[in-house]
């Protein structure tokens, strides 16, 4: 069973091959902001509406309550992010 990511509105559902949330707002087209993408620069941080995210590496950027890194972390349920916050 593929998770799927909801932003603005738009649902897109999550490949194994994407390895990352970021990788899978590329692949549709979803500008979302990044720099490092390793989990160091947290440039990528968003907010994080509903659901749950696991981070196979854990990332050295600060990540405060509510959000997330896309670039290092990958849905385990459907969620809902907010990359324009």
């Amino acid at each position: 069973m593929s998770e799927k990511v909801i932003v603005d509105g738009q649902e897109i559902t999550f490949l194994e091959q994407d390895k990352n949330i970021l990788n899978a707002l590329e692949r549709v087209g979803i500008e979302s902001h990044y720099h490092c993408r390793d989990g160091f620069c947290g440039a990528c941080r968003c907010k994080l509406i509903s659901g749950n995210v696991e981070y196979p590496i854990d990332p050295l950027a600060f990540i405060g309550d509510g959000e997330i890194l896309t670039c290092c972390s990958k849905p385990i349920t459907d969620i809902e992010i907010d990359v324009h916050d």
